[in-house]
């Protein structure tokens, strides 16, 4: 068996969801998943079959998302990985439709922070065990930051 750590490369201004799904008509069902609930978002999705031919199948209405999703399915080489890379939209607006989308097993990550992809194979497939996001805690929050932290989500609409 080998371990790897691989980093999961996005553009600027972007975020990615990585998840484990089941079935070939994952693609189909995430792409209207995710127009429909957020219309305006640009997005690129990847997933890898695990049987069969054993491609890595993709969509999207964004091109440079679709090839970033690509690349890192293409990757980690995860069977059955869904790499999902979104702009104009988070994952907070998308993440409990995509639980809901039959094929999707497991939600691993949702993220802008920079990404890692622990991985494990034995020659035949791979897997995800578990992904590094972002940076270890630097503290605990003082008031201030946590006043901080109360001010911005209602900036940003998340709070009244």
């Amino acid at each position: 068996m080998e371990l790897q750590v691989i980093e999961v490369e996005k553009p600027e201004g972007s975020n990615v969801i990585l998840a484990q799904s089941h079935f070939i008509k994952t693609v189909e069902d995430v792409y209207e998943t995710l127009v429909s609930s957020v219309p305006s978002i640009r997005f690129g999705l990847a997933f890898n079959e695990a049987s069969g031919p054993c491609l890595t199948r993709s969509d999207g209405n964004d091109e440079e998302l679709v090839e970033y999703a690509v690349r890192n399915a293409q990757k980690i080489k995860a069977g059955h990985l869904l790499v999902v890379m979104i702009r104009d939209a988070y994952p907070i607006n998308l993440l409990n439709a995509l639980k809901n989308v039959q094929e999707i097993t497991s939600v691993y990550c949702a993220t802008a922070n920079p990404l890692k992809a622990v991985v494990v194979s034995d020659g035949i497939g791979a897997s995800i065990l578990g992904v590094i996001d972002g940076s270890s805690p630097k503290g605990v929050e003082s008031q201030e930051e946590k006043t901080q932290r109360h001010e911005f989500l209602r900036k940003i609409g998340y709070k009244r």
